[in-house]
């Protein structure tokens, strides 16, 4: 179909959970929580505690369908011991902190299927280029560690909206995964008591392309979910449009408004977010 792009195989569902890899404890629940737990052993995990972590990851296994392992940067230590300890599980979905280049990725050793997560000025840069790696099946992007790398102090306004680059950011990655024909991954939402915040972003991140929404608190699953599954009134406007459009030739007016192939390529992804989310 001309112009129609083919999303890859990212079948994780909408809300992706992060689990400090050091808290075992916690592996089941975040799993039975979410579509897909994050076993984190980066930023969630202090120093002193990765080796832990790595232990805990090896000897507490998660349903490999439904777990990604967030490692450390390829370039550290911690990165380098990560994979030895990931190449001892049966995970198969990394996330990889601060991708920037090629070579990053080059690094995981091309056993795995990868969410790159652009989250410094470079990598943000990068996300064309990185989204076209065989290895890569997602992007994804991260606020506060871009406005870091630029040695800014923080990624929203006192309103709560993103400042201009974060915004430029979250389009430049979204752009770059579907220009690949691969996934894009909304960043976290600090804020776990405001969940009316939370929606909106959820809201805006199912119109504008986003495939899933990473969190870090159970209680925000509900509300990702949510935002993700299309309502009644949605699923039957996009199937009466569909229907519709059988009988028609070309371009047509329906409910008042001019139909296209744009407007046909959005009732179908409309259906598609129905049926996976009633399935998950």
């Amino acid at each position: 179909m001309p112009g129609h792009v083919i999303v890859s195989d990212f079948d994780l569902g909408p809300s992706l959970l992060f689990c400090p890899a050091d808290r075992p404890d916690r592996f089941e629940k975040a799993s039975e929580r979410a579509d897909a737990v994050i076993l984190d052993l980066e930023d969630a995990v202090r120093p002193a505690d990765k080796s832990a972590a790595r232990d805990a990851l090896t000897s507490h296994p998660l349903d490999p369908s439904r777990t990604i392992v967030r490692v450390n940067p390829a370039s550290t230590d911690d990165g380098v011991a990560d994979l030895d300890a990931l190449n001892r599980t049966d995970y198969r979905w990394v996330m990889l902190p601060k991708a920037e280049s090629e070579a990053d990725v080059a690094a995981l050793g091309g056993r795995y299927r990868v969410i790159a997560l652009c989250e410094t000025a470079a990598g943000v840069l990068a996300a064309p280029e990185l989204a076209r790696l065989d290895a890569v099946a997602a992007l994804m992007w991260g606020a506060e560690d871009l406005v870091a790398s630029l040695g800014g102090t923080s990624s929203r306004r006192d309103d709560g909206s993103y400042r201009d680059v974060a915004r430029h950011a979250r389009s430049r990655v979204l752009l770059a995964a579907g220009a690949a024909g691969i996934a894009a991954i909304d960043s976290v939402f600090l804020d776990i008591a405001d969940l009316d915040g939370l929606r909106v972003e959820v809201t805006d991140a199912v119109a504008s392309g986003f495939r899933a929404t990473a969190c870090i608190h159970p209680s925000q699953v509900a509300t990702i979910r949510t935002g993700y599954r299309p309502t009644t009134a949605q699923t039957e406007a996009a199937t009466a449009l569909l229907a519709a459009a059988e009988s028609a030739a070309g371009a047509f007016r329906f409910r008042g408004q001019m139909v296209d192939e744009p407007a046909l390529r959005q009732a179908r992804m409309t259906l598609e977010w129905s049926r996976k989310t009633v399935e998950k």
